[in-house]
């Protein structure tokens, strides 16, 4: 999938630049997809500190229950809650972004093939 990105990308940024008309959709849909990769890359990250900071509550929530203090638990609880919506939502951003990176590579194919057409 990566080598079929790569050539792909690298045939359209050959088209933009060689023709002019047309080539400013391609490039705005080529700079739309690398603010797509670098939405999900910043996605993936936050979701991997998100599992790492519920691991850290669960581990709290233990040690917490452990001593037996009422209120220590009631925290750990509600640190472990927030914690799991930061990652519920973290997944909610990484499918829009897929989505949008899907839409955007449509628009490319879709402009590269008229730009085609069009010669």
């Amino acid at each position: 999938m990566k080598t079929w990105t790569t050539a792909l990308l690298g045939g359209a940024v050959m088209i933009a630049l060689v023709a002019p008309a047309g080539a400013q959709e391609i490039r705005q849909d080529l700079r739309d997809l690398r603010q797509d990769r670098r939405d999900i890359r910043n996605d993936r990250r936050d979701i991997r500190e998100d599992k790492r900071d519920i691991r850290e509550d669960r581990k709290e929530l233990k040690d917490a229950v452990k001593s037996g203090d009422k209120e220590e638990i009631k925290d750990a609880r509600k640190d472990l809650r927030a914690d799991r919506k930061d990652l519920r939502a973290d997944h909610k951003d990484l499918r829009h972004d897929r989505r949008d990176r899907r839409q955007d590579r449509r628009e490319l194919r879709r402009d590269i093939k008229d730009q085609k057409q069009g010669q």
